[in-house]
């Protein structure tokens, strides 16, 4: 396999929006987001990255596919910045990591890091002094959780980032096998990117 990971911008930006809606869908199905997705809202959401000209998409490319991609752009341009509640830094020095999705035959490679490292250099170029990301809460013994699933949390701290004491956040979507979409709880995980 011929891997590369690399920031996208202009007309491959523009180019990999598709795929990310498609990896997003795929990826996102799986525990602990049980998200069931759909093309339409996904190419909506997206109209956000393609719209934010401060908004990075790093992808990872097997060969001429992407396998995964990360996201992110200026919290204060994000239209996820007013469902935080909770103790946050001012917005505008805030870079908000939005998701990293990487096929299950990709991971364990690196290419996590590389997402990390990517979006934080951008966001340290734009002038951030923070980068932030949400983590939905799940109970413990939730039905869905496979026997083998592993948390990120390890990972996530070895980056330096670890939850904001009393910052979450409330999104809605229709988990898997449901009708309607209900509200999760998303934990708010911070990064002091002058440290």
């Amino acid at each position: 396999m011929s891997l590369r990971v690399a920031p996208l911008t202009g007309p491959e930006f523009q180019a990999a929006l598709p795929e990310l809606a498609q990896l997003r869908i795929e990826v996102f199905r799986a525990f602990p987001y049980l998200y069931d997705g759909t093309l339409t809202y996904e190419q909506h959401y997206l109209r956000s990255y393609r719209d934010t000209p401060n908004a990075v998409l790093v992808a990872a490319f097997d060969g001429g596919r992407i396998v995964g991609a990360a996201t992110g752009m200026p919290l204060a341009d994000h239209g996820d910045a007013s469902q935080i509640t909770g103790p946050m830094p001012d917005a505008d020095g805030v870079f908000y990591c939005a998701e990293s999705v990487l096929l299950p035959a990709y991971r364990g490679r690196g290419i996590g890091q590389r997402f990390f490292d990517l979006r934080e250099d951008h966001a340290r170029n734009l002038g951030a002094s923070h980068s932030a990301f949400c983590a939905v809460v799940r109970p413990a013994n939730h039905p869905l959780k496979p026997a083998d699933y592993r948390p990120l949390d390890g990972f996530w701290r070895s980056r330096g980032y670890a939850p904001q004491t009393g910052a979450t956040a409330q999104f809605s979507w229709a988990d898997l096998g449901e009708a309607a979409e209900t509200p999760k709880t998303l934990q708010v995980w911070i990064k002091d990117l002058c440290a």
